[in-house]
């Protein structure tokens, strides 16, 4: 037997490829075990092969088989071949973004996150099972009609930054920032709402009267987006927003560790690694209760109600940054939290899922 995954883009650095590459390690100690991409990174074709090299599926009883799709964005060759294929599927859902936020930014990508959702719904007759990181993306694969779904925590190590030193430029750098430092983590997309944080930062600024930095750190995908981030910025006058781009990990661990508070607007996650790794940072955190971050954050941080705006995040985040006792209570808390993310029991619950669905 072996069990194969399927996803459409491998790329380094990407967080479902990440989990693919994790996933093959486990799956390695049953049988055979590869990874088949739509679209590969170049410097992953030595660990994923394309799907048009799918001839490495052949087996002698393929009915015994089984193929780990993970479902992320649409893709027609991707959907046609699954449909092809005699294998047993587990779907293995990371979240689809819903494609309306994004039609103003990249009417193309939209699409594809459009059919995406489409070609989920229509894999939920054929496969043998649905595995998801969270009860929230759980919910929506019964939604769409799963029947056989498994919630699995995600395989994460909160504490995997732990040790790494920032560059010593970056170190004389971070140490020339005055006053505190407030930061995200995460893509620049339109479901992340960076301009609210950027709105909220200028409350908590002009009003608040509180000097500050905020830190955006992650990749610009979006261009558009991009643009009317930058307008954003020069329209409120914020003069100390530093959006930093694609990062190395020790340079995570500098902003991290330089972090008084972290922010995130996000309306749609389906689970959400950077406020684990902030909380494993002794960080305080401060998100808005949308979709599977109360999930994921619990009590260890401060949650919005969703009807709240770019006031009540800004005078959060003020409480955070003055109200020691707050912030002792959360980065108490944030301790407790990260130690209830177990790799291994993540690991376990996995791999006891694929193999019942193998059996």
């Amino acid at each position: 037997m072996q069990i194969n995954q399927v996803m459409v883009s491998a790329r380094p650095g990407d967080a479902v490829t990440t989990s693919a590459l994790e996933l093959r390690g486990l799956l390695r100690r049953i049988g055979r075990s590869e990874i088949f991409a739509r679209y590969v990174h170049e410097s992953l074709h030595h660990d994923v092969w394309e799907l048009k090299d799918s001839d490495w599926l052949a087996s002698e009883s393929p009915e015994d088989d089984m193929i780990v799709f993970h479902a992320s964005i649409g893709e027609p060759a991707v959907d046609a071949f699954l449909a092809g294929r005699p294998e047993r599927l587990v779907v293995y859902y990371h979240n689809i973004s819903p494609p309306e936020l994004f039609y103003e930014y990249d009417p193309n990508l939209a699409g594809l996150l459009e059919s995406g959702r489409r070609e989920l719904v229509r894999l939920a007759d054929r496969a043998t099972m649905a595995v998801a990181v969270s009860e929230y993306n759980a919910a929506e694969l019964t939604a769409m009609g799963y029947r056989n779904v498994r919630v699995s925590p995600l395989i994460t190590d909160p504490q995997r930054l732990a040790g790494l030193e920032p560059p010593p430029a970056m170190q004389q750098w971070l140490g020339a920032l005055e006053g505190p430092v407030i930061v995200f983590v995460g893509q620049l997309l339109p479901h992340k709402r960076p301009d609210f944080l950027l709105e909220s930062f200028h409350v908590l600024t002009t009003y608040l009267q509180r000097p500050a930095t905020l830190v955006l750190v992650g990749n610009h995908r979006l261009s558009r987006l991009s643009k009317a981030l930058g307008d954003l910025t020069r329209e409120l006058n914020l003069d100390r927003v530093i959006m930093t781009g694609a990062v190395t990990d020790p340079e995570l661990a500098g902003w991290y560790g330089r972090a008084d508070a972290f922010v995130t607007a996000s309306e749609h996650e389906g689970f959400c690694v950077p406020p684990l790794e902030a909380m494993a940072h002794d960080v305080p955190v401060v998100a808005r209760r949308f979709a599977a971050l109360p999930e994921t954050i619990g009590d260890a941080g401060v949650l919005l109600d969703p009807e709240s705006g770019p006031v009540q995040m800004a005078e959060a985040i003020f409480r955070v940054l003055t109200d020691a006792a707050l912030r002792a209570e959360l980065i108490e808390r944030g301790r407790r939290r990260v130690r209830a993310y177990d790799a291994l029991a993540a690991r376990t619950s996995l791999l006891r899922h694929l193999v019942e669905a193998a059996a």
